[in-house]
């Protein structure tokens, strides 16, 4: 008898649906064809087993089974539930007529227990693309991938209820999920607020343009200065994700297997922050079973790397072409995919490798040539892609034991939603631009071309302060920036003399300047 169930392959951030055929004859031997890798091999142990302990008996039977398409490899434990299905159907045990109108996945347990597994959300986009009635998923999956409407999704705790539900059992009621109820409701609340932070306005401010503009940022200062604390601050004052934005994170997360059990949707921008022995492959993703990397996990969000100095060079320059592509392209010998990494850059780093360099308070033991060779483990092309790099210092005693709270981040982000909402009216006619950090060079002429006077100051600041001809966009971008927070339609002289400001690092006397 010929049986066929429904699953799918993930393979980046798209499902391709896969069929998967028995057969039975008489015989005692077990074939599995169709690209299958070693946990899907190991499946039929599962499945024995899991019968076995379950009250079900696993069929003496010659049984082939294949998985179609042949040529797209097979890999992970979620093929179990549809191949233990389709012996039990081609067995005589299950009603086989509704097996054709539902995908299933799920990993099993020996005990019966269907295991999450990863990607459920691509799949029951491709479930719903591809027409299928339902999708029946392991209950911990079940909120990820109840977000996707005009589907039914069952979440089933084992085989048993599985095997009920195809023999008619319809106490089983599909989940449904208020997708813009859960989102809108979790937006606003953040762990972390910028009142906390007391003192260090200018950083503040720094970090409040980078935000508005989606510009990439990086803190210079000794250590306990508060640069990690106010980077974690960052996503409290970015503006709030639009609903294809935080599907879109969800399916990221979800295949790389990082939604907790009850998270349906992911409603608060990423922020990740790698440890700076990170590889190379755990940053941009790949591998032997490919996953998404750190870049692709703060999509839409902020990746923060702190001690940027500490981290690999080859770590530190693969991530170059995703800063000005926004999206990753994995080739291998065996796969090529491709994963979006749109996000905010972030680092922190102190100014020497004591720390202390420029510090009021401590004595700097570096030499100039100590500094600039640490200064040189970041390259000038990784350099030029960093918008904004501002100094910070130590807050001094009397603002540390201010009682009054800072600024909140809500007041903050009122600022930045007001400004991206000018840039969006600004880029609307414009493709893949929503924000000045993505500026073309044409567009920098046409949206932020500066006065006669201020171009004069521009030219005068570059050649004082031996700025590199690479800051003149830079400075342009984040001077649209801070006119549009200031709601100007025009860059006058002090929005430009604050984005010159923000060039500490482009001064040709840096390792020289001593406090």
């Amino acid at each position: 008898m010929l049986v066929k169930t429904f699953c799918a392959a993930v393979m980046g951030l798209e499902a391709t649906t896969v069929t998967v055929e028995v057969s039975m004859t008489r015989g005692v031997m077990f074939h599995l064809t169709g690209l299958a890798d070693t946990a899907v091999r190991e499946s039929r142990d599962r499945i024995v087993a899991a019968l076995q302990n379950t009250g079900h008996k696993f069929p003496v039977a010659d049984i082939t089974v294949n998985m179609a398409p042949a040529d797209i490899r097979k890999e992970g434990s979620g093929y179990d539930l549809p191949l233990a299905i389709a012996i039990l159907a081609a067995n005589g045990k299950i009603e086989s007529d509704s097996l054709g109108e539902y995908m299933l996945i799920g990993e099993l347990g020996l005990d019966g227990r269907l295991l999450p597994v990863r990607g459920a959300l691509p799949i029951a986009i491709k479930a719903r693309a591809e027409q299928f009635k339902g999708l029946i998923v392991p209950r911990q999956n079940i909120r990820e991938a109840a977000v996707v409407n005009n589907i039914d999704v069952y979440g089933m705790d084992n085989i048993t209820d599985v095997i009920r539900f195809f023999n008619g059992d319809r106490s089983f009621k599909p989940t449904v999920t208020d997708t813009r109820r859960e989102f809108y409701e979790k937006q606003t609340t953040f762990d972390l607020d910028f009142a906390d932070v007391r003192g260090q306005e200018s950083v503040k401010r720094a970090l409040e343009v980078a935000a508005a503009g989606g510009h990439n940022l990086i803190m210079i200062g000794p250590p306990g200065s508060g640069k990690s604390m106010m980077a974690k601050r960052l996503p409290s004052i970015l503006p709030p994700l639009s609903l294809a934005e935080s599907l879109e994170t969800t399916q990221i997360h979800s295949v790389a297997g990082k939604l907790s059990r009850d998270t349906s949707l992911i409603t608060q921008r990423p922020f990740r922050s790698p440890h700076h022995t990170i590889s190379q492959v755990a940053l941009t993703g790949g591998g032997l079973n490919p996953q998404p990397g750190e870049i692709s996990l703060a999509h839409n969000g902020v990746l923060f790397c702190d001690e940027l100095p500490e981290f690999t060079r080859s770590a530190l320059e693969v991530l170059r072409q995703p800063l000005e592509d926004r999206k990753i392209t994995i080739s291998r010998a065996k796969y090529t995919i491709e994963y979006p990494c749109s996000f905010m850059f972030v680092a922190s780093m102190n100014p020497c490798p004591c720390g202390y360099y420029d510090d009021p308070t401590h004595h700097c033991v570096c030499t100039p040539g100590q500094i600039q060779r640490y200064m040189n483990k970041i390259s000038g092309p990784m350099l030029d892609r960093i918008d904004i790099q501002t100094e910070i210092t130590p807050v001094p005693f009397a603002e540390i034991s201010n009682a009054s709270p800072g600024e909140p981040s809500a007041s903050i982000r009122q600022r930045v939603i007001a400004a991206r909402k000018i840039q969006e009216e600004r880029y609307k006619d414009c493709k893949g631009i929503h924000c000045n950090a993505q500026m073309t060079e044409r567009m920098i002429h046409q949206y932020a071309r500066p006065d006669t006077s201020s171009l004069e100051m521009l030219r005068t600041a570059m050649e004082r302060l031996k700025l590199s001809a690479r800051a003149y966009n830079r400075i342009l971008k984040v001077a649209r920036t801070i006119a549009d927070l200031d709601g100007s339609e025009t860059i006058k002289s002090l929005h430009l003399a604050e984005a010159i400001g923000y060039r500490n690092l482009d001064r040709g006397d840096w390792a020289e300047r001593r406090g």
